[in-house]
Order: structure tokens, then sequence, then C-alpha cells
């Protein structure tokens, strides 16, 4: 009997992929956005290794675009953490510069002068490189915030548990620093572990899957 990881996915395989550079027309303003990384398998399909969505109304597209194009790793923790991935498999000592969340007009003004800026945006463009070569997204349609982070969170902790899609021995993510990174095999580190999808919440979920 298939798992519900399997049944997940099975259907986002299936569904429209899209990579970069995408058509945001093409895509639904509210949703979840399921990535997949090159050469990564899982269920004998391309595996799933991150779930993510948004929170304000109609943001899917800008939150897409602040992970593949925007170059600042404090507004796309998924970016921030592949960049760690880079610099932990190179031992590069400016992971600490990296690490440091410039987002505040406080913390700017604290760190002033501190950050090698320069080389913070060698590693932003090798980070949008590697997102833009090597990450595709299929799009699960949900226009309700709350339904968004419900279905969010049991996708990755349905993904997290199971035992038989885990990762390649060459992942990135295998370089990260982050242990719950490591051990899980997805780029997140929140929503792990919990609460799987059950049968019931698949239901609602597959009607809004394209065909």
């Amino acid at each position: 009997m298939n798992t519900n990881c399997e049944i997940i996915h099975s259907y986002c395989n299936r569904i429209k992929r899209y990579n970069f550079p995408f058509d945001s027309k093409e895509l639904p303003k509210n949703g979840i956005y399921i990535l997949f990384e090159k050469s990564e398998l899982g269920h004998e399909l391309d595996r799933i290794v991150r779930v993510g969505t948004h929170t304000g109304i109609n943001q899917l597209i800008p939150r897409l675009k602040q992970h593949f194009l925007s170059k600042n790793k404090d507004r796309s923790i998924f970016r921030k953490n592949i960049g760690r991935a880079m610099l932990n498999e190179e031992n590069d000592e400016f992971i600490a510069q990296w690490n440091i969340d410039l987002t505040t007009r406080e913390a700017r003004k604290v760190h002033e002068g501190k950050i090698n800026k320069e080389y913070q945006d060698l590693i932003e463009e090798k980070v949008s490189n590697y997102i833009q070569d090597n990450f595709t997204f299929a799009i699960l349609p949900v226009e309700e915030k709350e339904d968004r982070l419900m279905f969010e969170a049991r996708l990755i902790s349905s993904i997290s548990l199971c035992k038989n899609c885990g990762p390649s021995k060459d992942w990135l993510g295998n370089s990260s620093p982050k242990v719950k990174i490591v051990e899980s095999g997805l780029w997140q580190v929140n929503e792990l572990y919990k609460k799987g999808i059950d049968d019931r919440e698949l239901a609602l979920l597959l009607p809004q899957l394209s065909e």
C-alpha cells in the first residue's frame, strides 16, 4: 500500500513543473510551493526537498522571487541555508558573517563595517546561480492562509517522517551546519517530525492538484 508521502510525491511529480526563469502570469497568487532539486530521487521519482508557502494575501509569486531572484539571504531562509551549506562545505570562515541578520536598521548599524560586502555579494550570486540551475517547483493552489499553513506543516512532517525518500550522498544539504537539514534531507528546520497529513486532509488537498 502506498504511503501518503509516496502519494504526495506521485501527484507533485505529475502536475505542471516550473523552472527558472518562470512566467509569473502562469502561477496562482496563493498556494504552497513544492521544490525539487536536480539529481535527488525519492520513491523512484524526483524527490521533494522543500515545502513552503506565504502568509500575506496574494504573495506566492513575491515569495518565490525572494528565493530565486532577490539577492538577500535575510529575506529568504532557504537562500540563507543554501549559502550556509556552500560555505560550510568549503570550511569558509565567512559563514559567521553570513549568519548575521541585517534586516533591521539597528542590526545594520551595529555591524556596519564588519561585513565584507563584496564577498557577501559574491556568495549571493553563487546562491542564485545554484538555485536557478538546480531547482524546479510545482504549486498546490490554496487560497486561505490558515489552510496553507496547516497543509504546509502536514506535508513537511509527512516527508520528514518517511524512511523511503532520503537524500543522496552528494546532496549539498549534507554539508549544512544545521543538523535538522542533514537528518531530514529537507531544506528546512521547522515542522519536521510532527503530525503527518492524514487521509482526510489529503483528500481535501488532492482536488486542488491540476492533472
